[in-house]
């Protein structure tokens, strides 16, 4: 059964190399969510239980004003429990931790398994990296739209109480997989190549000079 498998797939891929490897982005980036989902409440539990950081006010970069005059900050974790408060330090290193976690994981994965890039792992390293810390920025600067009132209808407004906050970390979880899964595709398609091995071309050519020679 396995065997048949690994077959179809060998088959798949060198009919569809870029469907293929779409295919496998998908498959690695749904674990890796999956993976998020687990981990972001448990954190969560842990800094609210045993530390006092959910009390601590976490507000940094205004980049504009709310409707009703107040600073837009880019990360805006306002310390006290949500939905009342913004869940503090504690919120902001609990999504940080997991994300940062899943991002070390999806680069091994999506370097070796996917696109069994050759190049430099430090250079792709690096801009793996660089692109995470861009990708985090917007990522923060939009869950400013979308985190409070998620949460007030889960936990306030449907009375889901700590159900709805556990639903809510769920989600806003997932808007984040969602926003890296579209933005590090193409990248990774610049980051992660193949390099030919030196001589291939060469042998390449031998190859098709006498496979050519015997068939005329």
């Amino acid at each position: 059964m396995i065997a048949s498998i690994r077959r179809w797939w060998s088959s798949f891929q060198e009919k569809h190399p870029e469907l293929s490897k779409f295919a496998m982005f998908l498959i690695l980036s749904n674990g890796v969510t999956v993976l998020q989902l687990a981990l972001m409440p448990l954190f969560r539990w842990g800094f609210d239980t045993f530390t006092g950081l959910v009390d601590v006010d976490f507000r940094w970069l205004p980049i504009g004003s709310n409707v009703d005059g107040s600073p837009y900050y880019m990360f805006d974790y306002a310390a006290g429990p949500l939905p009342a408060g913004g869940g503090g330090l504690a919120y902001f290193l609990a999504v940080q931790i997991t994300l940062l976690i899943a991002q070390v994981i999806n680069f091994f994965a999506q370097r070796n398994i996917t696109f069994k890039s050759n190049t430099s792992i430090w250079r792709a390293a690096f801009w793996y990296a660089l692109a995470y810390v861009v990708i985090t920025f917007l990522a923060a600067a939009a869950q400013g739209f979308y985190k409070a009132p998620i949460y007030d209808l889960l936990i306030t407004t449907w009375g889901w109480g700590s159900t709805g906050e556990t639903v809510a970390d769920v989600v806003t979880m997932i808007i984040n997989a969602a926003i890296s899964f579209w933005v590090f595709y193409p990248i990774f398609k610049v980051i992660f190549r193949q390099v030919p091995a030196e001589g291939s071309d060469a042998s390449d050519r031998v190859t098709e000079h006498t496979r050519a020679a015997r068939e005329s």
